[in-house]
């Protein structure tokens, strides 16, 4: 093969093979979730600490409006401005829902049930988010409990739409997988490639729902070629 592109479900565990292909001369672009090596091409990925800080800063404004008074980068991010920009909010608990909806569901579900006074929960990941949304509604406190998202599912544009969730952070896996197979484009052209890629997540809260360009991005006419 002439080049390579790598999304990795497991940092450590891919390092040795995608080694042996740098070391045979096979450019590679690591994509959304990376390795723990050097050496690739070019590294594309949603810009997750600056979601973090995203989350932490909106969940924020939901629960302290004014007169009236969230793996791993995401939330380090999102505690660490909490921490700074916003010291009157106390973070009460964090769970893990091992990348499973129904641990974390039941993840969710101890939270609400060891803080009846919680007042907004950050869920960094679709399975996390699903969770968190599923356990808020058998409750019956959609709209009580300020909820942040990231990631992207039909079943989070219509908690959005319902009142469940307040703000939704969501990636562009299509320009993500684009600027992934680019970046190798221009190393196999003898051009130079940026090491980095930070995107940006979106921001989208309900009223941003009829946009356009928000339609685009969630509904993208990929989705229904697959």
């Amino acid at each position: 093969m002439d080049a390579l592109a790598i999304s990795a479900t497991d940092h450590t565990a891919l390092v040795a093979p995608v080694k042996r292909a740098m070391d045979a001369g096979i450019p590679v672009t690591v994509f959304d979730s990376g390795l723990d090596l050097t050496g690739y091409v070019t590294f594309v990925a949603t810009d997750n600490y600056g979601a973090g800080v995203i989350a932490a800063r909106k969940l924020a404004e939901l629960m302290h409006k004014p007169g009236g008074m969230s793996t791993g980068d995401r939330e380090c991010a999102f505690e660490a401005t909490m921490a700074k920009e916003f010291p009157a909010i106390q973070i009460v608990d964090r769970r893990y829902g091992m990348a499973d909806r129904a641990k974390s569901r039941d993840a969710a579900e101890n939270i609400l049930t060891a803080h009846p006074d919680l007042d907004g929960m950050f869920a960094s990941a679709e399975a996390n988010s699903l969770g968190a949304m599923q356990a808020i509604k058998a409750r019956g406190m959609s709209g009580k409990i300020k909820l942040v998202t990231f990631d992207l599912s039909d079943e989070h544009v219509a908690a959005l739409k319902d009142g469940t969730i307040n703000v939704m952070l969501v990636q562009d896996p299509h320009r993500i997988g684009y600027e992934a197979v680019h970046s190798l484009v221009m190393k196999l052209n003898g051009q130079t490639p940026p090491r980095q890629m930070d995107l940006k997540a979106r921001v989208i809260v309900k009223q941003d729902l009829d946009k356009p360009d928000v339609q685009a991005l969630l509904f993208p006419k990929w989705r229904d070629q697959k």
